[in-house]
C-alpha cells in the first residue's frame, strides 16, 4: 500500500509542476491537486482502520 501511496504522490507532484510550468495547462494542476487529495483520503482511511484493530494494553 505504501508503494501505491508514493506512486500517487509522485504523479500528483509531476502533474502539478507541469500544470504550473506549461502555459494553458492549468487543468493539470487541478488534476494533480485532486489526485493528492484522493491519496491523502485513502491513507487516512487505511490508518483509521488499522488503529481500531490493535488490542488495548
Amino acid at each position: 500500500m505504501m508503494v501505491f501511496f508514493l506512486l500517487l504522490l509522485v504523479i500528483a507532484l509531476v502533474l502539478g509542476i507541469v500544470g504550473v510550468a506549461a502555459t494553458g495547462l492549468g487543468y493539470l494542476l487541478v488534476i494533480g491537486i485532486a489526485v493528492l487529495v484522493v491519496d491523502l483520503v485513502l491513507v487516512a482511511v487505511r490508518w483509521s482502520r488499522r488503529s481500531g484493530s490493535r488490542p488495548i494494553r
